[in-house]
């Protein structure tokens, strides 16, 4: 970052929220990643108005953080200028049968607000390790639900600074997609409509979900969750683990033994591992089956 753009930046946040050369590794689930040049954390949509136009207009490369639940960043960092979303950006609010989510808010802690107040549609969600944004970017999913199923609006920024409000339509939820994956959109916060539901019901349900990701999924270690989306009419699991892969590894990553659709961190893995990885589950299950396992995870950075 130039004095200038540097200048600049400190007019929209003050200097506590200006954070430089941070292990990414501490903003990740995989819990790898090197050093990003600038953090920049954002509070309010006023200051993301400023900031966006600005960094388009330098031609600074940025990247919007969340929960980084689907990240892995490279060894040697990114140079670009991260954007996290914090504070009042990570706030829900509930009206009624709707939840208002602020596009920094966890899942779990919107799932939470849901349960607290009796309404139901979201215990699927309430384990999924990531922000409402991203969720909402990738159509996040499990057990039968996924977002696109109570999405109601989401409120969007675009390059220039300007906001709009996409209903679910417009969204183009797809698989893993929506119409953000596609555009230059940034979310802001996200409508839910939910239904009434009883408190005691919905909180069984979500500790039975929980039950069974335990049993089934490696909570016990780092990781982005599912690697690879689902193609289809297959898994991606049981090809990887019908490809002679489970428990593959390269220093310290590995496809897990417990469910080899996750390649997890066993507790010293470089981003460059976990990515090899990656790569040669890749290669192997397309050599043997035919099919392109396709990452649901974002690399960023330098390797």
């Amino acid at each position: 970052m130039n004095t200038s753009m540097y200048e600049y930046i400190r007019t929209i946040v003050p200097d506590e929220r200006l954070l430089f050369h941070e292990p990414m590794s501490r903003y990740t689930t995989f819990r790898v990643g090197g050093e990003a040049e600038c953090i920049v954390v954002v509070q309010t949509e006023e200051e993301l108005a400023k900031l966006i136009p600005y960094l388009n207009q330098v031609e600074q490369e940025y990247f919007i953080l969340g929960n980084g639940s689907n990240l892995l960043v490279g060894d040697k960092g990114y140079r670009g200028v991260i954007v996290k979303l914090g504070g009042p950006m990570e706030e829900v609010h509930v009206e009624g049968c709707r939840v208002v989510a602020r596009a920094g808010a966890l899942l779990s802690k919107v799932a939470a607000a849901a349960r607290a107040n009796s309404l139901t549609g979201m215990e699927f969600a309430a384990g999924i390790p990531g922000s409402i944004g991203g969720a909402i970017v990738m159509n996040a999913g499990a057990y039968d639900g996924e977002m696109k199923q109570i999405v109601q609006l989401v409120r969007v920024m675009d390059r220039e600074g300007q906001i709009m409000t996409l209903d679910n339509d417009t969204m183009e939820f797809g698989y893993r997609t929506s119409i953000i994956k596609n555009r230059p959109f940034i979310v802001l916060d996200v409508t839910l409509q939910l239904s009434e539901g009883d408190e005691a019901q919905i909180g069984a349900r979500m500790e039975e979900l929980a039950r069974l990701r335990k049993s089934k999924q490696p909570l016990e270690y780092p990781s982005a969750g599912s690697t690879f989306k689902r193609p289809e009419g297959n898994y991606a699991g049981k090809l990887i683990m019908d490809a002679g892969l489970r428990g593959y590894r390269i220093g310290g990553a590995q496809v897990s033994n417990k469910h080899c659709g996750f390649v997890v961190n066993t507790g010293n893995a470089a981003a460059a591992d976990i990515r090899e990885v990656i790569e040669e589950v890749q290669e192997k299950v397309k050599d043997k089956f035919h099919v392109t396992l396709e990452p649901e995870v974002i690399f960023l950075g330098d390797f």
